[in-house]
């Protein structure tokens, strides 16, 4: 079974949100062993500098590098991604499965991520152009995730 990770900034805080991202991690054990590896966002002022956003991203990529696991095809999730249909999606999916790989995907902070992470990645992926709640898009990538699956196995889920 493959394994997936999933590297975030900041500890989930909404019960809903928790209970949802249980729900798809039930749902996606039958697919694949599912890692959260959380990484506390480093703090900043309230009306944050360039600067002071680029030091904290750069020692968040710190983190972030060394949990990445070596064996993994790694997705960047950022604005300036591709953005894929559910099917794209799927047959990627397919692909790395089929090719043994293992899948780690990165979710930055609300200010994204430092540079060295996207180069570290093998793609980087957006959901959309629209903007998400942090916290929320957790949610909708594991169900992109799920969905992705169903789709690899013909299921009616997926319409």
């Amino acid at each position: 079974m493959i394994k997936a990770t999933f590297i975030t900034l900041g500890k989930l805080k909404e019960k809903y949100l928790k209970d949802a991202v249980q729900e798809y991690t039930k749902r996606l054990s039958r697919y694949c062993q599912l890692e959260m590896v959380e990484i506390p966002a480093v703090s900043m002022s309230e009306n944050p500098s360039q600067k002071e956003i680029e030091a904290a991203l750069s020692r968040e990529s710190d983190v972030i590098l060394k949990k990445i696991p070596s064996d993994c095809f790694v997705f960047a999730l950022c604005v300036e991604g591709k953005q894929r249909s559910s099917e794209e999606f799927a047959n990627e999916i397919k692909r790395l499965v089929n090719s043994g790989k293992n899948l780690c995907f990165i979710i930055g902070s609300s200010y994204g991520l430092d540079e060295e992470v996207k180069k570290r990645a093998n793609t980087r992926l957006s959901l959309s152009e629209m903007t998400f709640p942090h916290q929320l898009f957790r949610v909708m990538l594991l169900e992109q995730l799920y969905r992705g699956f169903k789709i690899i196995e013909g299921s009616t889920y997926h319409k």
